[in-house]
Parts: structure tokens; C-alpha cells; sequence
């Protein structure tokens, strides 16, 4: 494994950013003091600091060499989930309902690793744009970003993302051309009925019983309305319903998501729930109000820049370590925003073993510091071979 010497210097140093952020954990657009912290860290390096894009986003520019005219983007998301932590750590969160179980305090402190050894080293000729984002967890802070002219303001060529990943080995790095992430959409469907006493259902017209129809028959546009080869899930999350033991209530409301890996296949999602939704409504005589919204699109790397990826991740950890082979995930992520605008790759960096369910979003989870300087080594190399020094 290639680690650079300053970096492996940095390690110690890197762990305590990133306990100091885990143990301070801000939710979606709430991240005034990370990013303080960050514009504080970027200003000591010597960067040049932007604050206030989306609320609480940070961007670090470096320019170094001759002043060409190449630039690239790097991004790390910085927010916390509402979730109590289950950990006894000494850098527990502080922040009762909050907590680092995604590894932002490490994609955070990773990208700071990252401008410091550049700034300190400066081997490389362009400009270096560090995207410190907010909002990642449903609240689209990248969306935002760009809303408000990210890629304008910034003019990066391409942009970078990375995401640690349980459950891969220390040490290895994937990264997959084509759809990485799903998209996320979420719905709300309000069934109305007529209600009535329990023991008399007949004199009323049960929302319940459509509803748990229509849980049902929604799990048949996965298995008959889209090709076994398309990857789709639509999951219910919440079935609200009733107060009393004796009586058949008015309403329902049920909440749930839609991730898919095809844009086009995303576009056809409200279409066919609203189909199902009629349907069921008048087979049970009620009515059936749909809410859809459409969050984050399909995270899509673009193979050039997928393929510079591997070349760098292979620099250092070892060719045998980058993993080509990984299938997507559907979960989502709101860097495709950024991928929507500009070409780049979002690479998975390898977290280690789940023992002890230190999954992503489980109250257990806690970021893995030994891979700190693979991030960051990651990112320099990066940026050293796209903006490569002229003698």
C-alpha cells in the first residue's frame, strides 16, 4: 500500500478530527459547527474559503503550478442521522437523537487530510475544489449545492465522491461504471373510507382491508410491470391507522419508498402507483389520495472518469485490491446531483468487518480510523495525476 510519508505522520491527528466531529453530530442544513470547524482547518491550510453555499456548505479552492486552467472537484458530505448511538466510546455523541452512523465525520476529515497534504506539498498544476456538502441523509444538500451554482461558480471539468463501505476489506476500493447508487423516491397515499362500528363493518366501507390490499398489490410492479432484469423495490414503511379496538376508522395513511437503477424505470414509478392506487380504490369502493416525490436520481459514474479512478485507486492500494465486480447498491446518494452536471465516479472505500451490526445507519456503527490515510492518500493521488505537475 502506497501511503505517503506526511500522511502517515498526519494519523494521529486525522483520528482526533474525526472523534471531535463524531462526538459533535449536526443534522441535514444544522452543521453550523462542523463547518466552522472545516473553514477554520481549510483557513490554517492556506486555502481559499466559501462559505454559506446551501445553508452550511463549505468549498476549499487550491491553485498551484503555473495557474493552468484545469480544475476538479472533490466531495464529502458532512451531516449526522437522528439516531440515538449505542456505542460506549470516549467520543460518543454528545447530541442525544444524533449521530455519526454514515462515516461523514470520515468523508469530512478524509477531504481536510486531503487539502492539507496538497496545500503542503502543492505537486500539481490547477485548481482543487474541496466540496464539503451538506445535507446528504434525504435532505439533498447536493441538490442545493448545484441550485445555487456550484458548477458555475466552481468550474471543476469533473468531480469525485467516495463513501466508506462495510462489510469490505480494509485496504480494497470499489469502483463500478454505470448505475453505483438508486434513486430515492418517497410516496404518501391517504386511503379514505367510511367509518363504522367494528362489529358492524358492513355498514361502513373498510379503509384497513384496502389498504392492506393495495400494501399487496403495489409489490406487483416489481414482479409484473417491469423486466426481471430492471432493479426496482417499493417499500411500504408505514401503515397509520385507527385509535379504538371498536371501531373501523375513516382514514389511512400509508408512507413508503421507490429505488430503482434506471432513470427511465424511475420515470414510469408514479404512473404505475397511481394506476394501482385506482384500481384499488374502486375495487373497495373508497378513495385513494397519491403524494409523490421524486428525491435523488440514479448515481451514475461515467466510465472515463471510473476508469482514472481505478488507475489511482491502484496506486494505492494495489491493483488487486480495486474491486470492478461490486454490484450497485440501492440505497441512494445525492452526489448524483453533481454527476447529473458534471462527469466523475463515486469509489466505495473498504470500512472492514460488520461484526457487532456496525452497519451504515445501525446505532452501533463507528467509523474505521485506520482507513483515514487510505482516503486521503486517495484523494491526493487523484488530484497529483488529473492536474499533473509541468517541469
Amino acid at each position: 500500500m502506497k501511503i505517503d510519508d506526511r500522511i502517515r505522520e498526519m494519523h494521529g491527528e486525522l483520528t482526533e478530527w474525526r472523534r471531535d466531529l463524531h462526538a459533535h453530530p449536526e443534522l441535514g442544513f444544522e452543521e453550523h459547527r462542523t463547518s466552522d470547524f472545516v473553514a477554520r482547518k481549510l483557513e490554517e491550510f492556506g486555502l481559499e474559503v466559501h462559505r454559506g453555499i446551501a445553508k452550511t456548505g463549505v468549498v476549499g479552492v487550491l491553485r498551484a503550478g503555473r495557474g493552468g486552467n484545469q480544475a476538479i472537484g472533490l466531495r464529502a458530505d458532512m451531516d449526522a442521522l437522528p439516531i440515538n448511538e449505542a456505542n460506549d466510546l470516549p467520543y460518543k455523541s454528545t447530541a442525544p437523537g444524533k449521530m455519526h452512523a454514515c462515516g461523514h465525520d470520515g468523508h469530512t476529515t478524509m477531504l481536510l487530510g486531503a487539502a492539507r497534504y496538497l496545500a503542503e506539498t502543492k505537486r500539481f498544476d490547477g485548481t482543487a475544489y474541496f466540496i464539503f456538502q451538506p445535507a446528504e441523509e434525504t435532505a439533498g444538500g447536493g441538490r442545493v449545492m448545484v441550485e445555487e451554482g456550484l458548477m458555475d461558480r466552481f468550474p471543476m471539468a469533473a468531480v469525485y465522491g467516495m463513501h466508506n463501505w462495510p462489510g469490505l476489506p480494509v485496504g480494497s476500493v470499489g469502483a463500478v461504471v454505470g448505475p453505483v447508487m438508486a434513486s430515492m423516491d418517497t410516496f404518501e397515499i391517504t386511503v379514505t373510507g367510511l367509518g363504522t362500528h367494528a362489529a358492524m363493518p358492513h355498514l361502513g366501507r373498510d379503509p384497513i382491508v384496502a389498504g392492506a390490499n393495495l400494501v399487496s398489490t403495489l409489490q406487483t410492479i416489481a414482479s409484473r410491470t417491469i423486466a426481471p432484469t430492471d432493479a426496482v423495490v417499493v417499500s411500504v414503511t408505514q401503515f397509520h391507522a385507527g385509535d379504538a379496538f371498536n371501531v373501523i376508522p375513516e382514514t389511512v395513511n400509508i408512507r413508503g419508498t421507490v429505488r430503482t437503477l434506471d432513470r427511465d424505470v424511475q420515470a414510469g414509478m408514479e404512473p404505475a402507483l397511481r394506476r394501482i392506487c385506482e384500481g384499488v380504490a374502486h375495487a373497495h369502493g373508497i378513495t385513494m389520495e397519491l403524494r409523490y416525490t421524486y428525491g435523488y436520481p440514479v448515481t451514475v459514474n461515467t466510465a472515463a472518469e471510473t476508469e482514472f479512478a481505478r488507475i489511482v485507486a491502484a496506486q494505492v492500494v494495489g491493483s488487486d485490491q480495486v474491486r470492478t465486480d461490486l454490484a450497485p447498491s440501492m440505497g441512494a446518494e445525492d452526489f448524483a446531483f453533481m454527476l447529473e452536471h458534471r462527469p466523475g465516479c463515486y469509489v466505495w472505500v473498504g470500512n472492514g468487518p460488520t461484526d457487532g451490526n456496525r452497519l451504515l445507519h445501525n446505532p452501533r456503527y463507528d467509523f474505521n480510523d485506520d482507513i483515514l490515510p487510505i482516503g486521503v492518500s486517495y484523494w491526493g493521488e487523484l488530484v497529483e495525476r488529473a492536474l499533473p505537475a509541468r517541469g
